[in-house]
């Protein structure tokens, strides 16, 4: 194993193509990730309208805050469960091969919430199905899918790759709730999910016509020591661990987005159409920060200490949007939030993806993750929680500085992400642990 993961040091590069490439956006310079990224633009503008009709589903059959908080646990529960051997198939078998059964699998999910919808048949707990039945398909789905970029850029493009991924996708985050409110006032909430199924055809497309190189040293079966030797080379990388921590305490303590129809109907009261804007505000910020990460990000020094800096930034927005009644200072504060986490973000995962070999990489994004969708998920289940009890505005700011407070608390353990620089592994030099 040893000899294995030394030898991939420099693995998930592409060979160059030919002819010029954009200086801004390098990445892509790629037709690969060029196809990949336009596909997924589609049917994540897509997705996010469908979790957007959700939530506000979901409020309208039960007018309960803790029934929107377990919207959170039905996503989390299968993840925790299935996300390891998720990440253990994406190194094993072919990853678009995979990711075209996934995302097929979530375009019929849709469809099923549509038609129950439309029939008069949906219920609080036929949505809570098919959210945890996506959620098995989202175990296996990111996996692939974040294992897949490196191999489709070479390893100084993938900075650019992630940041232009990020932005792509919280462009798609605006987009997609934004519309989601305007499709409800008109058209109602099956629409949209009728909607967020046909966006999936794009990215099943763009699945279809790239072709990424093959794993390199991928293991050949799926097996309970694949799944150990994944665990292993986790524990042995305090850098990725703690950023996992991070990312999961952060997150948890700081999830508003599930409390945001009772914000939009009670506290601001700018109803369904004041909703979608509230929903892809914090989008509306990542973006901003996602293209300034795309032109700076591969400059930044102190890569671990500006993610301390903007995980704090995120406890401080989330306070704000707590205590706010303007609507304008809402929208500011949430997008404020979604910046932060779109600095932390794109380094957390740059940090994660050039210290990981390509044959580890589904199974490091697998244990990833319970850290980075499991935060918001029962993040989410939390905060509804305590609405319930004392309010939505009291869980907001309660919960931003917590945040606050994790993030002080891990900054002064973690000397090894305060110190991290990250450039020797820029150039394929950063160490890999030894087996």
């Amino acid at each position: 194993m040893r000899k294995t993961i030394q030898g991939l040091r420099a693995s998930g590069e592409q060979r160059d193509l030919p002819g010029p490439r954009p200086k801004t956006f390098p990445a892509l310079g790629h037709r690969d990730f060029r196809l990949y990224w336009g596909g997924q633009f589609v049917s994540t503008a897509g997705s996010q309208m469908q979790m957007a009709a959700v939530a506000w589903q979901v409020y309208l059959l039960t007018n309960s805050a803790f029934a929107l908080g377990l919207i959170g646990l039905m996503r989390v529960v299968p993840i925790v469960l299935l996300s390891i051997f998720g990440g253990v198939v994406a190194d094993v078998i072919d990853r678009r091969r995979l990711l075209i059964l996934t995302q097929s699998v979530l375009m019929s999910l849709s469809l099923v919430l549509a038609i129950a919808t439309w029939s008069g048949h949906v219920s609080v707990w036929v949505i809570y199905g098919v959210t945890a039945l996506a959620a098995c398909a989202i175990s296996f789905d990111n996996p692939a899918r974040q294992a897949m970029i490196p191999s489709l850029v070479p390893r100084d493009h993938l900075t650019n790759a992630i940041s232009v991924n990020s932005t792509t996708f919280q462009l798609a985050t605006v987009i997609g709730p934004a519309l989601a409110g305007l499709v409800i006032a008109s058209g109602g909430v099956a629409a949209v999910y009728a909607t967020d199924a046909a966006s999936f055809c794009a990215v099943l497309i763009a699945l279809t016509l790239i072709r990424p190189p093959a794993i390199v040293g991928g293991i050949q079966r799926v097996s309970i020591r694949a799944a150990n030797e994944g665990l292993r080379f986790m524990r042995d990388s305090p850098i990725l661990l703690w950023t996992m921590l991070l990312d999961f305490v952060a997150t948890f303590c700081g999830s508003a987005t599930a409390l945001l129809p009772i914000f939009a109907r009670h506290v601001l009261a700018v109803g369904s159409e004041g909703y979608g804007i509230l929903y892809a505000a914090p989008a509306g910020g990542a973006i901003v920060a996602g293209a300034l990460m795309s032109v700076y990000g591969s400059r930044i020094r102190r890569q671990g200490m500006t993610i301390l800096i903007a995980v704090a930034a995120y406890g401080l927005c989330t306070v704000s949007f707590g205590l706010s009644r303007i609507y304008l200072l809402s929208l500011l504060a949430l997008a404020g939030t979604g910046a932060s986490d779109t600095v932390s973000m794109v380094l957390r995962q740059t940090v994660r993806q050039l210290n990981t070999p390509d044959a580890l990489r589904g199974r490091m994004t697998s244990v990833s993750m319970m850290f980075f969708m499991g935060g918001p998920q029962l993040g989410e289940m939390e905060a509804g929680a305590v609405a319930a009890a004392w309010g939505a505005p009291f869980s907001v700011i309660s919960g931003g500085v917590a945040a606050i407070l994790a993030t002080v608390l891990i900054a002064m353990r973690a000397m090894s992400l305060r110190q991290y620089g990250g450039h020797d592994a820029t150039r394929g030099k950063g160490r890999l642990p030894d087996y």
